[in-house]
């Protein structure tokens, strides 16, 4: 019942290859390691003006924070079309350390993930017959900090029956029984856009009967842990691991669906959603941070590890491939699946094309968080 997922949930895809020019491993009783920047690999490569915008959003939560006020206040002066000038700032401003695994290791898995768009009406009728639901009024969520300190950023997820409170429904408990009619948001045309929907997390519904496009956004879970069903499938002998992409999951489900449901059914977890206007259909949608994603500039991290809105240069390749992918980025989400050191998922941002390479990267990947130099050094 303990669950610390405030957005989206992940899915782990593909094969991991071997990421070049790796740190070798170090002391196991560090957990960030400060560096220079020149020790960044394809930091002088990156033109740091693609990231200026996410972190001005960043800035917008962080400059909220002592240590965040003056390089926050001071940003808003620097030319962000000028790629010196941004160059310059994080090196006069910002120390880079180096993550840290527990074993001594610097190098852990990133995945992708991206706004999807699916095709639904607001009344359920012809091929719309697949619900979005809203929050449930008998889900309770508890902010688990409020009673143990120590419990930070995990919240309780149930059920009042009685003067009890039980595990809420799971994902197969609620597909066999009414628990959410009348909870619905919208109708779509494909039960199988409508799973990936809820391990993205939020994405857009182009409505036909009111002939408008809108954001679907995370606003709840019902606390069971995500499970991949592509690992569900590797497990069970009907997927090699090479092929347990988002891809490669869908081509089975075409082949297998009359155990559509089966397969759903092993991740446990169900997120439900709200509606908001699609006010600028070139943002994407909130993370954890409650700021605006930035494609290829936002990544979901594990909060308990990396600070939410800090600046994470990140290593890693491209999905399926050895081609680099060095760049800075933003921590601007969280995620069910996204846990531990060195874990990363990438934002690819909208459409088809960033559905494509999301649901087939799995990489090997390094992180180094930018601190101001004012903060005390991470532990």
């Amino acid at each position: 019942m303990l669950t610390a997922c405030d957005s989206a949930q992940k899915l782990p895809s593909s094969t991991i290859p071997t990421l070049p020019g790796l740190t070798p491993p170090l002391s196991s009783t560090e957990t960030m390691r400060p560096v220079v920047f020149s020790a960044l690999p394809g930091w002088d490569k990156d033109d740091l003006r693609e990231a200026w915008p996410a972190f001005l959003l960043s800035c917008e939560v962080l400059a909220k924070k002592p240590d965040w006020k003056e390089p926050c206040s001071i940003a808003h002066d620097v030319e962000g079309t000028n790629g010196n000038a941004v160059r310059t700032f994080f090196e006069s401003f910002f120390i880079p350390y180096q993550v840290i695994n527990p074993d001594g290791t610097s190098t852990g898995l990133v995945t992708g993930y991206y706004e999807p768009l699916l095709r639904g009406a607001r009344k359920r009728g012809g091929k719309y017959q697949t619900a979005l639901h809203r929050v449930p009024d008998d889900l309770l969520t508890l902010d688990m900090a409020n009673v143990y300190p120590s419990l930070q950023g995990m919240r309780l997820r149930g059920r009042l029956v009685g003067n009890k409170v039980l595990p809420y429904f799971s994902r197969a408990e609620m597909s066999a029984s009414n628990v959410l009619n009348g909870k619905e948001l919208f109708w779509v045309d494909d039960p199988v856009d409508a799973f990936f929907l809820q391990v993205q997390g939020s994405g857009r519904v182009q409505l036909t009967d009111s002939k408008e496009t809108v954001r679907v956004a995370y606003a709840d879970q019902n606390g069971h842990p995500y499970k991949s069903i592509g690992r569900y499938l590797v497990d069970k002998g009907e997927l090699k691991l090479e092929h347990a992409s988002a891809q490669g999951i869908k081509a089975w489900i075409a082949a297998n669906p009359t155990r559509l449901q089966e397969l759903f059914n092993a991740n446990p977890s169900y997120v439900f959603f709200k509606e908001e206007k699609l006010i600028d259909p070139e943002k994407g949608p909130k993370g954890a941070l409650g700021v605006a994603l930035s494609p290829q500039r936002s990544i979901a991290v594990d909060a308990q590890v990396v600070p939410l809105g800090v600046p994470v240069f990140l290593a890693t390749t491209q999905p399926n491939s050895e081609v680099l992918l060095q760049r800075l980025t933003m921590a601007q989400d969280t995620g069910g699946a996204i846990r531990g050191t060195n874990r990363a998922d990438f934002f690819w941002g909208f459409g088809a094309e960033a559905g494509e390479q999301a649901g087939k990267m799995k990489q090997r990947g390094t992180l180094w968080v930018l601190l101001p130099k004012t903060m005390s050094a991470p532990k």
